[in-house]
């Protein structure tokens, strides 16, 4: 990474595209709820998401952008489920500008200056046969840097190894039409980063990662971030339609809340856009969408 100009029209196209990616999910997740039509939750209200404008302001209430935190509760399909945008910039704070340098962001010593935006997504479901998902995809600016990041994994808490084939499938062709190491390297990532060390296992069956994704080339790794976030909704749609009307006892829900607390576990205590967000000083509600409505613990 090298001394970067402002990037102003890079950074309004990155931003339009989370923005259109958000619509194009919230949609499809709608339609997912108006087409449920039997099991235990056919007969509530089909799910729509409340939106909610975030502002994030500076010491002096100066403004640092925003986004939408849009959320569903309670639905046919989905028992909580967040798509939430932002676009904000700012000054680092001290510890998150020792984070990056720590990383090897050029000039972050010098200039704690920065620019993020970006798309978060949490599922928590209604019926335990059909698994949680994360994705996210995002672009960070500094004054001597740019990059991309992110990824998706799956979390089910009952397994099934077509589903997940499906779902590693679906992503391995986004990467695949860009370079063919990016997807045994970014499965690898996931696999590393989704780890709980204190409890010696994945939260799910992974999927993949990446940051820092600067070939030099903006236009190209904009379009594979791009293509990432096409292939979310054909990874994870088909497995939802698959298992939405699967019968499952109070003993599969119960699995359910177990295997969520594994994953609140790891997004309060390791990870990384759950710190920056806190530490930033962005909505601490639209930081905190990807915890579970309901979750227990042994």
């Amino acid at each position: 990474m090298t001394d970067q100009p402002q990037f102003e029209d890079e950074k309004a196209r990155a931003s339009q595209w989370f923005s259109d990616l958000r619509d194009k999910i919230v949609a499809a997740f709608e339609g997912l709820e108006d087409s449920q039509v039997t099991g235990p939750h056919a007969e509530a209200p089909a799910g729509r998401f409340e939106v909610t404008p975030t502002v994030r302001t500076g010491p002096n209430g100066e403004d640092h952008g925003g986004g939408k935190m849009s959320v569903m509760r309670g639905g046919r399909v989905f028992e909580k489920v967040g798509v939430n945008i932002s676009t904000v910039w700012g000054t680092l704070g001290e510890r998150a500008q020792k984070a990056m340098a720590a990383r090897g962001v050029p000039g972050m010593a010098d200039d704690p200056r920065f620019w993020a935006s970006g798309i978060s997504l949490v599922a928590h479901m209604q019926n335990p046969q059909t698994p949680a998902v994360h994705m996210n995809t995002r672009m960070f600016w500094t004054p001597g840097a740019w990059w991309f990041g992110g990824g998706a994994d799956l979390n089910p808490c009952i397994e099934y190894d077509e589903d997940t084939a499906e779902f590693h499938a679906a992503l391995k062709a986004a990467c695949d039409g860009h370079d063919a190491s990016y997807y045994p390297r970014f499965k690898d990532w996931a696999d590393e980063y989704f780890y709980i060390p204190h409890r010696n296992r994945a939260r799910g069956v992974g999927g993949i990662f990446y940051d820092d994704l600067n070939t030099g080339d903006w236009a190209k790794d904009f379009a594979f971030t791009q293509d990432v976030g096409r292939a979310f909704l054909k990874a994870f749609l088909p497995v939802t339609e698959k298992r939405r009307n699967q019968p499952w006892t109070e003993a599969d829900r119960e699995a359910q809340f177990i295997h969520r607390g594994l994953y609140a576990e790891y997004n309060l205590v390791y990870d990384r856009g759950t710190k920056f967000g806190l530490e930033t000083g962005h909505n601490a509600d639209a930081v905190l969408m990807s915890l579970p409505p309901i979750a227990k613990w042994v």
